[in-house]
């Protein structure tokens, strides 16, 4: 069976992080957050899978190639025109003349891929569509089914005095080819607001695909932060690294013994943590990054390249790529762009997100 992976969106939700990036490039674990989604298909058999983009198509491609690397076969498909989720997949037409697979590209599931397909033959399904409980389903699409879960309704987006059920689109579907036969093509079409409700008003036999695996959009940065908090404390069967260990994985850096650890920690290659630092998880150390003497690092993601100087305290955050905390600044709650700079003795209120390339200074420096 092959696959399609969305991945084009614009994600403005995850600015700052995403201004120069793709989301599916965004580091999780200090990989490629689509290199995960790639390895979980190819571990159910999805060798041969389609890439949908858009902008920084280049930088994912560049990465992954043909996907041999990654044992399995990749294409790319660029849309030139925003074409929705449907049209999207649309646009790869030709190479969708079976059964495929639709997966949305923020999603990090531990979903049973080989289950879902074996339910969606057993009732011979046009359609079937993963569906995952949640706490508040206000922010996502409702999938109401009946005893023998076929899809009697659609509501997207519902208010609290709608809510019918907690079980949502959970981003990833089975489809039948001839489904595509609906979508208009070079068109702005959704599956979620457009199509699966066309195909339901049709009759068209659409199920739903209960899964209570582990389960996250990765859309904000407070959902990325607890991505991470959840990898490293073992809520997934997905991981790199020795569960339980107080650091995860250290290549070729430099940890002074006077360093107090308290995990879980993944720490990139060629780092170096000076005298005196506390770290405290759940932390994740991108490849190349210095942290300096007497810096308390707790609870935060800091991407590559990264340069912490004496003093700083940094907590709950995301520093991306090429950070630069000078010393003695202050960092709780903020998400830092890449090249941002915070000055010597700076402090940033909680909340704060700092685009791309900012020089960060004291309150009345010019």
């Amino acid at each position: 069976m092959k696959a399609t992976i969305l991945v084009g969106g614009k994600a403005t939700r995850l600015h700052p992080l995403t201004y120069n990036i793709p989301k599916a490039m965004v580091p999780v674990l200090n990989t490629p957050f689509l290199e995960h989604v790639i390895r979980h298909l190819s571990s159910h058999g999805i060798k041969d899978i389609i890439l949908a983009q858009s902008h920084f198509s280049q930088l994912i491609e560049s990465y992954f190639g043909n996907g041999s690397q990654f044992g399995v076969k990749l294409r790319y498909i660029i849309e030139d025109i925003p074409l929705g989720t449907a049209g999207a997949v649309k646009n790869a037409e030709k190479y969708l003349d079976e059964t495929f697979l639709v997966l949305n590209g923020d999603i990090f599931t531990d979903l049973d891929i080989t289950a879902m397909i074996a339910f969606h033959q057993a009732r011979t399904a046009k359609v079937t569509i993963t569906l995952t409980p949640v706490d508040d389903p206000t922010s996502y699409g409702l999938v109401e089914t009946n005893a023998r879960s076929r899809v009697t309704r659609f509501l997207e987006k519902p208010s609290r005095k709608q809510i019918t059920t907690n079980m949502i689109n959970a981003g990833t579907y089975i489809l039948e080819p001839d489904t595509l036969n609906r979508i208009p093509p070079q068109t702005n079409f959704s599956f979620e607001r457009e199509l699966f409700p066309l195909l339901l008003d049709q009759g068209e036999p659409i199920y739903g695909y209960p899964s209570t695996v582990y389960w996250i959009d990765i859309g904000t940065p407070e959902k990325y932060l607890q991505l991470h908090r959840d990898l490293l404390s073992g809520s997934s069967v997905q991981h790199s690294y020795p569960v339980g260990e107080e650091i995860a994985i250290v290549e070729q850096s430099s940890i002074d013994p006077t360093t107090q650890i308290k995990g879980p920690i993944l720490i990139g290659s060629n780092c170096t943590i000076g005298r005196r630092v506390k770290l405290i998880g759940p932390l994740v150390i991108g490849s190349a990054s210095t942290i300096s003497e007497e810096a308390v690092i707790e609870a935060s993601i800091i991407w590559k390249n990264a340069r912490l100087e004496p003093g700083v305290n940094l907590r709950d955050s995301i520093i991306a790529d090429n950070g630069r905390l000078n010393a003695n600044s202050i960092i709780h709650g903020s998400v830092l762009g890449d090249n941002v700079t915070v000055a010597s003795g700076c402090k940033l209120e909680p909340g704060s997100k700092i685009p791309p390339g900012t020089v960060v200074k004291p309150k009345g420096d010019s």
